[in-house]
C-alpha cells in the first residue's frame, strides 16, 4: 500500500479529453436502458498505467478527498454522505453498524405460568425482540459458563392476568370488556439487582416503547415470567443488532448529452415518477434541468426508448454514498456511526499488528536460518584443518 501523493502529471493525463471515457469508466456506474454497465470496482495500481493515469492508495489523497456530510438526524435516524471511500470499506462500515455495535437485550425468560394462546417458545423470541433501553457500556459480556450478576445482567418481571369487567356489556368494545386483554412492553417491571438501583434509574432502563404488544389475553389467562436482559452484538443475534436497518445507496449523476429543450422538456419531466427533472425558461423557451437528483430511485424511465438514451446520461458516482441508519432506541444514531467507526479503527490496528508480528516471526526464522548455516560451515571448516 503506498501512501505517496499521486504526481501532478497523472493528474494533468487524468483532463486529457481523448480519455475522458475510460476516467469515467473508473469514476462512474453507468446505467443503460437495460441494465448499468462498469460495475465493477478499478484497485488495481496498474490499471491504467498504459495511459499514464495512477490507480495506487494515496493515504494523502485519502485526507484530502473524505468527508462526511449530514443531511438528517433526530433520535432515529441519521442521514449522511460519505464521500471518498470505495464500497468494500462503505460495506464493511454498513455490516459493523448492523453485527458489531454491542447492546442489551432478553437473552433468558424462565416462564412460570403462560395460559396464553402463545407457545412459550414464541412467546419468549417475541420478547427477545423487545428493544431495551440499557447503556451497553456499563455492563460486561456474560462468558459461556459465566453466572448471571449486577455487572452483566438486567432482570424484569411480567405478571400480567385478564379479568372481565363485570359492568360492561358484551357488546363493548375490548379494551373495555376486559382488564388486562393486552399484553404491552410497558407491563414488564425492572427489579434492580445488587448496585443497580444507585448505578441506574427506572426511566434509563427499560423496553424503548411501551407500545409493542407482546399477546392478548381473555379472562382467567395468565402470563407470568421473569427475563434477564444481557449484553451481546447482532452477529449472534439479530435481537442484538442497534439498527433497525443501515443501508448505503449511490450518489446519482444525471446530465443531458445535449439541451433539452420545448414539448421534450415537458414530456421528459412528466416521465420521472421521482420529480427529478424540472423546466428552466430561459428567454421564453423551455428547457430541461436537474433539480433533484438525490431523488432519483435508477428506474431507468429516462434512458429508455432510442430518442431518450441518446439525450440523457444516467450514471452514479462511484465513491460517493448516501447512507441512512435508523436505530432502534436504544442508542443514539450519531453514537452508532461514532462507535463503528472506532470499531473499523479497531480492526485495522489489529491488522497492522498481525503484520507486524507476522515480519517479527519471519525474521526470526531468517536468523535462526543464518545462525544454522554459520554453524555448518564452521563444522566443515575444522575437519579440513583436522
Amino acid at each position: 500500500m503506498s501512501e505517496k501523493k499521486k504526481s501532478k502529471k497523472s493528474k494533468e493525463n487524468e483532463a486529457d479529453p481523448s480519455i475522458q471515457h475510460i476516467i469515467k469508466q473508473r469514476d462512474y456506474v453507468t446505467l443503460t436502458a437495460t441494465a448499468p454497465i462498469s460495475t465493477e470496482g478499478s484497485y488495481s495500481a496498474n490499471k491504467f498505467s498504459s495511459i499514464g493515469i495512477e490507480n495506487h492508495f494515496s493515504l494523502e489523497d485519502f485526507k484530502e478527498n473524505f468527508e462526511i456530510k449530514v443531511l438528517k438526524m433526530n433520535e432515529e435516524e441519521m442521514v449522511f454522505d460519505m464521500i471518498g471511500i470505495d464500497a468494500p470499506l462503505a460495506n464493511a462500515f454498513r455490516r459493523i453498524l448492523l453485527a458489531e455495535i454491542p447492546t442489551m437485550a432478553l437473552e433468558k425468560i424462565y416462564i412460570a405460568n403462560n395460559t396464553s394462546i402463545i407457545p412459550d417458545e414464541i412467546l419468549s423470541h417475541r420478547l427477545g425482540l423487545i428493544p431495551i433501553k440499557a447503556n451497553p457500556d456499563s455492563f460486561e459480556f456474560v462468558g459461556p459458563d459465566g453466572d448471571a450478576t449486577f455487572n452483566n445482567t438486567l432482570v424484569f418481571r411480567l405478571d400480567v392476568t385478564c379479568t372481565r369487567n363485570k359492568n360492561v356489556p358484551n357488546d363493548a368494545p375490548d379494551e373495555e370488556k376486559y382488564n388486562h386483554g393486552s399484553v404491552y412492553s410497558r407491563d414488564f417491571v425492572w427489579i434492580p439487582q445488587g448496585e443497580q438501583e444507585s448505578l441506574f434509574t427506572p426511566e434509563e432502563v427499560g423496553p424503548v416503547h411501551g407500545d409493542i404488544l407482546i399477546a392478548k389475553l381473555r379472562p382467567g389467562q395468565r402470563i407470568e415470567l421473569e427475563a434477564h436482559a444481557q449484553k451481546g452484538i447482532g452477529a449472534t443475534h439479530a435481537k442484538w443488532s442497534p439498527v433497525a436497518t443501515a443501508f448505503y445507496r449511490l450518489q446519482p449523476a444525471i446530465t443531458f448529452k445535449k439541451p433539452i429543450r420545448g414539448n421534450q422538456a415537458d414530456r421528459l419531466k412528466a416521465l420521472c415518477p421521482m420529480n427529478v427533472f424540472d423546466i428552466e425558461d430561459l428567454g421564453g423557451k423551455h428547457q430541461a434541468i436537474v433539480a433533484r437528483p438525490r431523488t432519483c430511485t435508477m428506474c431507468r424511465e429516462c434512458v429508455r426508448g432510442d430518442e431518450w438514451e441518446s439525450l440523457v446520461d444516467l450514471s452514479k458516482k462511484r465513491d460517493h454514498f448516501i447512507f441512512s441508519v435508523e436505530s432502534t432506541g436504544i442508542i443514539h444514531p450519531k453514537i452508532l456511526v461514532t462507535k463503528a467507526i472506532q470499531v473499523l479503527m479497531e480492526k485495522c490496528q489489529n491488522v497492522l499488528k498481525g503484520l507486524d508480528d507476522l515480519n517479527a516471526i519471519e525474521t526470526a526464522e531468517e536468523e535462526v536460518e543464518g545462525m544454522q548455516l554459520m554453524g555448518s560451515d564452521d563444522e566443515g571448516l575444522g575437519k579440513v584443518v583436522t
